[in-house]
């Protein structure tokens, strides 16, 4: 019989199923056979044949079946506990701590190395409303001139214009 069904799950599953059944079926000892009946003939009997020993214990089947099982006994080992639901809760509430959100406008001053320095214009921002510290969760730029710009005819300088970063949003915890 052949299988013509276009799902591979299905297919999968035909081919596991008749290999099982070819496995367990050839792996078995066949039962035993008693002795064909005399027809109608008497006479001496045949004496009782001895008993055969019986053969030595099988080695260890190595087969997919044997090996998955030994793959399952080991795999409580390889997997991490399972916590309970407080645990989980209590690992939970120590990750999130309670935070809000804040609008506002505060200026991120230069730091050493020239470039502006937002944590601390978030944590102001964050100060401002009531909160202990803040992360910056936007930021804006704005280009500022000297008013020398304006003069029609000068050439303008290099240092007539700085560009001035802001914190406009925080993330801010107690």
């Amino acid at each position: 019989m052949m299988v013509r069904s276009g799902n591979p799950a299905l297919r999968l599953g035909t081919l596991i199923s008749a290999v099982l059944l070819v496995l367990l079926g050839a792996g078995g000892a066949g039962w035993p056979q008693s002795a064909p009946p005399a027809l109608g003939l008497q006479g001496p009997q045949a004496a009782p044949q001895p008993s055969t020993p019986p053969p030595p214990a099988r080695e260890e089947n190595s087969g997919l079946i044997h090996e998955m099982g030994k793959l399952f006994d080991k795999l409580p080992s390889i997997l991490p506990p399972i916590k309970s639901p407080s645990e989980t809760m209590n690992d939970l509430s120590r990750l999130a701590k309670p935070s809000t959100m804040v609008s506002g406008r505060t200026a991120c001053p230069a730091s050493s190395n020239g470039a502006p320095d937002c944590k601390q214009a978030a944590d102001q921002l964050c100060q401002s409303k009531g909160y202990k510290e803040g992360k910056s969760l936007n930021a804006d730029s704005a280009e500022k001139c000297s008013a020398k710009v304006l003069i029609p005819g000068r050439q303008r300088k290099p240092d007539d214009c700085r560009t001035d970063t802001f914190v406009t949003s925080a993330l801010c915890q107690n």
